[in-house]
């Protein structure tokens, strides 16, 4: 399930509040964000995930990166592990060609083969600079000074009350126009902080990274769900 949740997070990265409007200042903010996205051909961006969940005394960690192509919709997710001997080895990968989808587990030296879910209803952190764009309502709610930087504030709402997220806020930085962190609220009591600790556009990747190569994975048991 937490492979399946972290995933989720990346991919609802712009999702929202119920009472939210698709207000002008709001609208106006996210389409820069969008605008400035669309003009790269790759963006790489490392993270820092959180989970909180205050009433049941619980909190995790977890550092990754994220490799995009949107425009062909392809993308490589990478989520280290939480101590010093892995923080740099991948502990899970996700990844995508736009055809196919692969999840490596290192643990259980497993990969899950699926189609990739091209409905619009599908998980895709190739699009998560620009899914407020279809299904989610949006309000601005003011400035946030976060060390020394200027952040504008936007609540958004997921139009489709069936979701299990109710709001998620985002930071967004005022002078480059980019995303800085998502807060997500789950209607479980769980908050999700997703916070971009860096951002790379166009760097020089293979286009290889976006497949999964079984033979460079010795005993890899391939489970094929498509």
């Amino acid at each position: 399930m937490k492979k399946l949740l972290i995933f989720s997070i990346l991919t609802v990265l712009t999702a929202g509040y119920a009472s939210a409007q698709k207000d002008a200042d709001a609208k106006a903010i996210l389409s820069k964000v969008s605008a400035k996205y669309k003009m790269y051909d790759v963006v790489k961006t490392d993270f820092v995930f959180t989970l909180d969940n205050q009433q049941a005394g619980v909190k995790e960690t977890q550092t990754g990166t994220l490799t995009a192509k949107s425009k062909l919709n392809k993308f490589k997710v990478s989520l280290y592990g939480t101590d010093a001997a892995t923080k740099n080895v991948a502990q899970q990968e996700i990844i995508s060609d736009g055809k196919t989808q692969w999840t490596y587990l290192k643990k259980d030296n497993e990969v899950q083969v699926n189609n990739v879910d091209n409905s619009g209803e599908g998980l895709n952190p190739a699009k998560i600079f620009t899914i407020y764009e279809h299904g989610y309502k949006y309000l601005y709610t003011g400035l946030k000074k976060i060390g020394g930087n200027i952040y504008q504030e936007i609540d958004l709402t997921p139009e489709d009350d069936k979701k299990g997220f109710f709001k998620v806020r985002l930071e967004i930085d005022k002078a480059k126009s980019q995303i800085y962190s998502a807060l997500i609220f789950d209607k479980n009591g769980n908050r999700y902080t997703y916070t971009l600790k860096s951002f790379v556009p166009n760097p020089a990747v293979a286009d290889a990274m976006f497949t999964f190569d079984v033979k460079a994975h010795k005993g890899v048991e391939v489970v094929d769900l498509r």
